[in-house]
């Protein structure tokens, strides 16, 4: 078994902004060099969020207004009132799809569905620059 790193770096707008890295991770796995295995895709931070979905223009839509009824932004939490930065509700959001996941390959090729890509979602309330973090196992 060997394990390579990889990074990909985002610039993003925040407020739930949602991503499409599939092709980054795929780029990143090819110079692994590694044909058969897993790769984790993981999200350093406590405000965005790594997940698999249809990314299509009325899914992310759909998605974006799900979080904007589940855990609203103009809600009182309790973050906010020990922070200033009044992201309380990225916090939640992000905590719900959580910051990794793992994909597996074969032939150097992610395994995914026809109509699944992998989505970084970022929910806090500014631009960012983020980095995802990809450790791939195989061989």
């Amino acid at each position: 078994m060997k394990t390579s790193s990889g990074k990909i770096k985002l610039s993003t707008k925040g407020n739930t902004q949602i991503l499409d890295i599939t092709e980054k991770v795929q780029q990143e796995l090819k110079k692994s060099g590694l044909k058969d295995g897993i790769v984790n895709i993981f999200v350093p931070g406590a405000t965005g969020a790594i997940t698999t979905m249809e990314y299509e223009p009325g899914l992310v839509k759909d998605l974006t207004e799900f979080f904007k009824k589940i855990i609203p932004e103009n809600e009182k939490y309790n973050h906010d009132s020990n922070h200033i930065n009044g992201n309380a509700h990225s916090h939640i959001r992000a905590s719900l799809i959580g910051p990794s996941i793992n994909v597996p390959f074969e032939n150097g090729n992610l395994i995914l569905g026809t109509w699944q890509q992998i989505v970084f979602i970022d929910f806090d309330t500014r631009a960012r620059t983020r980095e995802i973090i990809l450790k791939i196992i195989g061989e």
